[in-house]
């Protein structure tokens, strides 16, 4: 019992300083990302913090597969190093024993990425996009800037605003050139509100309220002058691609009752995730074991590139099934049945299975030698 706790305790300290580690750099990035769309005005700056809490389940389940695999490589290789790994063979603690260590806490890690990723995930990609549809409705706001002349959208439009009410988010004393294509012709539109709206095709219109528009030509100095409660005038094109929830959004639950190959591929891979915890530990155990000389970092280099190897194998099959171009019933299963026979294999090569296996392929001189 007391090699056990020791091991656990070991194990889970590395793979808990891992995590930490790794999310801090990947929540600073996705902060400098941010920030600099909030300063370019396409993020308000009240809703940076709301994106950054929103991106964290996101990024723990991707961060909790590999903090385990390099928690288990770190504390094992460590123990490696300090011949502690020496002492428990000699007193009898096999390699296997070590593995079922390790499976008992890679077990609580999949049943917490598990919720993570089939719950805590989806729920905030759902909260991201309406966070993000806020934030298109006030980005256009936030990228008016009072006296300076501003080119709009589509139509090069040029407008003037004295004022910015970011209270009630609204525009004051608004001044509008629309072009033409006779220099001669002026069209130019005065309000003294106005306020930044979606469009129905996703587009921004700036919504003027009860204002005048003179429209004419300087030859003939002859203008037309209209007065109107409301005139709209599109500022921001619109999203070409269809605006849709993602799969990536869609609650577990509902994901399981749609028939579709897009829904069958994210579905899988939401399970893929915790399901890859147990062969990665197949695959930590036995790569952590190294010559006291070569350090704890000896065998690190291709691990990762096993665990690379691993996830971008489930990433192209993810694409190609969604593309229809793989059934299924394969799907990624495919994937996790390889990384079971390495890990299976990398267990057995020094038991009497492998040396059977090793005999039965390799013919029994090439063994002996």
């Amino acid at each position: 019992m007391l090699i056990f706790r020791y091991l656990l305790r070991e194990t889970f300290k590395s793979q808990l300083a891992v995590f930490f580690i790794l999310m801090s750099i990947f929540i600073t990035l996705r902060f400098v990302r941010i920030l600099g769309e909030a300063t370019d005005g396409n993020v308000p700056a009240d809703l940076i913090l709301g994106f950054l809490t929103l991106y964290s389940p996101v990024l723990a389940s991707l961060v909790l597969p590999i903090s385990l695999f390099l928690g288990v490589m770190l504390a094992h290789g460590r123990m490696y190093v300090d011949s502690e790994m020496t002492v428990l063979r000699a007193c009898g603690v096999s390699e296997w024993y070590i593995v079922r260590v390790t499976l008992f806490v890679a077990f609580f890690v999949a049943i917490a990425t598990g919720l993570v990723t089939l719950y805590l995930a989806p729920l905030a990609m759902e909260k991201e996009y309406q966070l993000q549809e806020e934030a298109a409705a006030q980005s256009g706001l936030a990228a008016v800037i009072p006296g300076r002349f501003q080119e709009t959208g589509e139509d090069k439009s040029i407008i003037f605003v004295h004022d910015v009410d970011t209270q009630n988010e609204s525009l004051r004393k608004v001044f509008l050139a629309k072009p033409s294509t006779n220099e001669d012709d002026i069209n130019l539109i005065y309000s003294n509100s106005a306020r930044i709206q979606l469009s129905a095709a996703g587009g921004q219109q700036l919504v003027l309220e009860k204002g005048v528009q003179y429209e004419g030509t300087t030859i003939a100095n002859n203008y037309q002058i209209v007065e109107f409660d409301e005139y709209a005038v599109t500022i921001a094109k619109p999203n070409p691609q269809e605006k849709r929830r993602k799969m990536v959004a869609v609650p577990t639950l509902e994901l399981w009752n749609i028939d579709t190959i897009e829904a069958k591929a994210e579905f899988q891979w939401r399970i893929a995730i915790p399901l890859s915890l147990p062969f990665l530990v197949l695959i930590a155990v036995p790569l952590s074991a190294v010559d006291p000389r070569q350090g704890r970092f000896g065998k690190m280099f291709p691990a990762l590139l096993l665990y690379l190897g691993y996830f971008l194998l489930l990433l192209a099959s993810r694409r190609i099934m969604e593309d229809g171009k793989l059934p299924s019933f394969i799907g990624l299963w495919w994937v996790h049945l390889i990384m079971l026979l390495i890990g299976t294999g990398l267990i057995v090569r020094e038991r009497k299975a492998g040396a059977f296996i090793r005999r039965l392929f390799l013919g029994k001189k090439e063994v002996q030698a």
